[in-house]
């Protein structure tokens, strides 16, 4: 199966490129939307590369790259009532919500901010973060525009 790309959205005060890079793998917790839930369900696979995107920050913009490290499995913050993601809707046996594990590739030196992104709009037509209005936390990418967001950052990882 062909590796697939996706952007990946977190408050850096929430959870930063910096604590992936401490933690070196964590749960990608929390995912509450539909949509993002079933691309991590149902399309993300283990070695899928992730751009790591830092949101309601200044800049909000891409801070690194991650992988997809494990297959999706059911959130445990679902069924914690104590936690601000507890679904009291779903089951053991019937999970609502689903999340992988990412494991850190790479910080860049500077976010790649959002601004700089739509300046390449040419480039990057057709990416979903540039858009108006979209707002997913996951979003899958196109190879041709993950690699420009690799180059335009100067990013040590390579994709081919």
């Amino acid at each position: 199966m062909a590796k697939k790309f996706w952007l990946m959205k977190s408050e850096p005060d929430v959870y930063s490129i910096e604590d992936l890079e401490r933690d070196g793998q964590a749960e990608w917790d929390g995912v509450r939307n539909y949509q993002a839930r079933n691309y991590m369900r149902d399309e993300m696979a283990v070695g899928d590369l992730v751009l790591f995107y830092h949101s309601n920050a200044k800049p909000p913009g891409v801070a690194g790259v991650a992988e997809v490290a494990t297959e999706a499995y059911a959130d445990p913050t679902q069924f914690d009532p104590k936690s601000k993601y507890h679904d009291p809707k779903s089951t053991k046996e019937a999970p609502r919500w689903q999340l992988v594990d990412l494991a850190f590739v790479e910080k860049f030196d500077e976010v790649l901010g959002l601004d700089v992104l739509k300046e390449h709009a040419e480039a990057l037509d057709g990416m979903m973060v540039i858009k108006r209005g979209i707002r997913f936390s996951v979003q899958p990418v196109d190879k041709a525009h993950f690699k420009t967001v690799l180059k335009l950052a100067g990013a040590k990882t390579k994709v081919r």
